[in-house]
């Protein structure tokens, strides 16, 4: 043991309790001197940028106002650090992106030969990807399977949670502060989040207590409708690791053993584990959130049509779950599961644009972006990606509102100009009458916009085009 500081690099970590690398460095009983650096290659959303700052706020306070922050190349920083401060060891908790795992093995590698010591930690997926390998060390393409050997039947492999250090021996040195990182953008069209989220480790473990509470009894039968409250909005306190997936997951099988709710907590459990299938799928392929999975993709006939595209992004496609879907995103940074499969087809099978489009505006736009779910999720529902939905399968706009938002109190919400119209036309305003939409003083067209594509063509020329990659 040696009194010189141990640095403790904060990345997508951002809590005090099952932090294995604040645990460790807490054990060495050594002066610890935490940072954050933000990365100037990194990418992050607009509104993930949001989100960051509060919960970097948030680290703050529960770090004593003592955590350091810097901007720039990490290698660069922390070999400076390690040399003004004396520092004898850098631990943190890893990241699986692709860029975030060669630039830290880089990292590794130049320190070690500086003899400086370096440990680093899982902290953000209850099982790392190359201990969810199949016999013949090769990585699972399809999730039942991958679900079922590794988390169904081996639940004991997960480890318990780690307890909060109950004395932290902290150093602040001499940095930039939160403000200084430019996190907070000066339009503030942001001001609605701060209305309905709570980023931090304190706002984490009150969305998994209000779930709990409210959000796990009938969630099987109930997670697909976008009018309830069936959503955890754990997505991006796990994505910032403001709480782990160890503490969910142990919190939602001893709740739900205690109440009797196992068949609920089981679909919850597989959604968490599709978290860890899509990070598997990143790890082993690095190019997930550019090339399709399924080559003969490479050959579908996307179209260009920024036109659309806009269209899309603003929802105003004149398909109103697909509109209140894409509305929900832009006022709140977040949508509904079942919504954002049904904006996803339609932008690539109704629109015929390519998938990677998509990626893009939902990496902008979500508070919970995050590349692995978001890259897996697209080319799954596009059909090019591993275990995904056939292509084929062309979800219809106004059937998936009428099942999934029955009463239209969802719709609604996020398309207010239609809040008047009869349930029987809400999801196809331009099938009603003209004396209703006249009574009720909508303009098909003017008010609200006409349909961009009609449904039944859309679907025939994306099977066509489908059809031709797949002879």
């Amino acid at each position: 043991m040696t009194n010189k500081p141990i640095i403790l690099w904060f990345r997508q970590d951002l809590r005090l309790s099952d932090n294995p690398a604040l645990d460790y460095a807490a054990k060495s009983l050594c002066p610890i001197i935490p940072i954050y650096i933000l990365d100037v290659r990194a990418n992050i959303g607009a509104a993930s940028k949001w989100w960051l700052y509060h919960s970097l706020q948030s680290l703050v306070q529960s770090l004593n106002q003592k955590l350091s922050f810097f901007i720039g190349d990490p290698q660069e920083i922390i070999d400076k650090l390690i040399r003004e401060n004396n520092a004898a060891e850098v631990v943190w908790n890893r990241c699986y992106e692709p860029a975030v795992i060669k630039r830290d093995k880089g990292i590794k590698e130049y320190l070690k030969n500086q003899n400086v010591q370096v440990k680093s930690f899982n902290s953000a997926l209850l099982l790392e990807p190359q201990d969810t390998l199949k016999e013949d060390n090769t990585n699972y393409k399809v999730f039942t399977a991958f679900y079922k050997k590794n988390y169904l039947q081996g639940n004991s492999k997960i480890r318990l949670p780690i307890a909060k250090p109950p004395n932290l021996n902290l150093l602040k040195i001499e940095s930039l502060s939160l403000t200084d990182l430019s996190l907070i953008p000066k339009i503030k069209w942001y001001k609605n989040f701060e209305k309905i989220w709570q980023p931090g480790e304190n706002g984490a473990f009150i969305a998994l207590d209000k779930f709990l509470a409210k959000g796990l009894k009938g969630y099987k039968e109930l997670r697909n409708r976008a009018d309830l409250e069936y959503s955890s909005k754990l997505s991006p306190h796990l994505h910032f690791g403001e709480i782990s997936p160890n503490i969910i997951w142990h919190n939602i099988c001893s709740y739900s053993q205690k109440h009797g709710y196992d068949v609920d907590a089981e679909h919850f459990l597989s959604e968490l584990v599709w978290r860890e299938f899509s990070s598997n799928l990143l790890y082993f392929f690095p190019d997930l959130p550019q090339k399709n999975l399924q080559q003969k993709f490479d050959n579908f006939p996307w179209e260009e049509n920024n036109d659309f595209l806009i269209k899309w992004q603003k929802g105003m496609t004149g398909y109103p779950i697909v509109d209140a879907g894409m509305r929900e995103l832009w006022q709140t940074g977040f949508m509904h599961n079942r919504v954002r499969m049904i904006v996803a087809s339609f932008l690539v099978k109704h629109l015929m644009i390519n998938w990677r489009r998509g990626l893009e505006w939902f990496h902008d736009c979500l508070v919970d972006a995050d590349i692995a779910n978001n890259s897996a999720s697209w080319q799954w529902v596009t059909g090019s990606g591993a275990d995904a939905a056939p292509y084929f399968r062309i979800f219809n706009p106004i059937l998936q509102g009428q099942k999934f938002d029955p009463e239209g109190n969802y719709t609604k919400k996020f398309v207010p100009e239609l809040k008047q119209l009869p349930i029987k036309y809400l999801f196809s305003p331009w099938l009603a009458p003209e004396s209703i939409l006249a009574a009720l003083n909508i303009r098909i067209g003017i008010d609200y916009p006409k349909p961009i594509v009609v449904h039944e063509k859309a679907r025939q020329k994306a099977l066509a085009a489908y059809n031709a990659i797949s002879v």
